[in-house]
């Protein structure tokens, strides 16, 4: 009889629900039987899995019976109302949604920077926000050495982001638009192919920041354990499919050159740096695609910081990978072991 975990998959008909299972196969994750669950409509569906089918079952109440490791993607309503069942019924979960991550209560968790607070969990881990874990992994060896005051990021988020719906969107937008069709958006809310846009989340109307960039803010803080860091971001969708770029600038509280960065940055885990100035090759979408690591390059002194404290750099990651699945199955790998028994 196999001690593996038995392991749900909620949301397991989406973009992220994918990687999960293409994930866990390819890392060898111990799976002692996998409960795919989603909608109603896609009930008696099924998914391929380690040269089998599942099942897709409706997700209900007591779809949790017998579950150790539960994986959300679902979206945050989902969330909130499920994930507490799941954790009564004795799983734990792993919440790739934004319901979990300010609580005080559940560890919101980059292994490659705060690992270790996975063992505080109540039930509940939460997968930080795909901007914010993009940013983080090749900030965190930097600020662990020289801490960052202050980080002003613009973003260049993919249509992942939005789902698989958005992803079809782009793809058949642009279709329409090379063939001189008109195209009416039906997932977003403005044309997206050739076009970018402020991100699709709603704007606060006090600060003028959008959602995502307010959990860019607020999850920086919390990840880093730094309630004093100062954290500017501009989020925007822009017509890509599944790999968020962004654009980096921090300033420390010592003088720091871009050697320095590159010594911080060569064999961090999770970060490959790509940054080539004689070949003009720096990270880009098309290569960050499929790839588990943040790639990082156009490392360079901020010369509007006279100081010298400053630097710039630009930073490109899979969305659905570090930015979702991967970061849920590495978090799922350090869970407890009795968990795993």
């Amino acid at each position: 009889m196999s001690n593996d975990p038995v392991v749900a998959i909620v949301g397991v008909t989406g973009a992220v629900g994918a990687e999960f299972i293409a994930t866990m196969d390819r890392r060898g994750f111990p799976v002692g039987k996998l409960k795919a669950l989603a909608s109603a409509r896609s009930a008696g569906k099924t998914v391929a899995f380690r040269g089998k089918q599942v099942a897709i079952d409706e997700l209900t109440e007591r779809s949790f019976d017998g579950v150790d490791i539960a994986l959300f993607s679902a979206g945050g309503s989902i969330s909130r109302k499920y994930a507490p069942i799941a954790v009564k019924a004795g799983a734990v979960v792993v919440d790739n949604s934004s319901a979990f991550r300010m609580d005080p209560n559940v560890p919101l968790v980059i292994p490659e920077i705060n690992a270790g607070r996975i063992r505080d969990h109540k039930g509940i881990v939460a997968n930080p926000n795909c901007a914010a874990i993009t940013a983080l992994v090749p900030l965190w060896p930097i600020h662990r050495e020289n801490r960052i005051k202050r980080v002003i990021i613009a973003t260049y988020q993919a249509a992942s982001g939005g789902g698989a719906a958005a992803m079809d969107e782009l793809v058949e937008s642009t279709r329409a638009n090379l063939e001189g069709r008109s195209y009416q958006p039906k997932v977003l809310p403005h044309p997206y192919a050739f076009n970018l846009f402020n991100h699709n989340t709603a704007i606060d109307p006090d600060t003028g920041y959008n959602d995502e960039e307010t959990k860019v803010i607020k999850e920086t803080r919390k990840i880093f354990e730094d309630e004093k860091i100062a954290v500017g971001v501009t989020c925007v969708r822009v017509p890509v499919l599944r790999a968020h770029c962004e654009a980096i600038t921090f300033e420390c509280e010592r003088p720091i050159g871009e050697d320095d960065v590159r010594a911080m940055l060569s064999g961090a885990p999770g970060v490959r740096i790509v940054d080539d100035r004689a070949k003009n090759y720096f990270p880009m979408p098309i290569d960050a695609s499929g790839q588990d690591d943040v790639l990082v390059g156009r490392i360079r002194q901020d010369l509007s910081d006279p100081s010298g404290h400053s630097i710039s750099m630009f930073v490109a990651a899979d969305q659905l990978l570090k930015g979702a699945a991967l970061n849920a199955i590495q978090i799922a790998e350090l869970l407890p072991q009795r968990v795993m028994a």
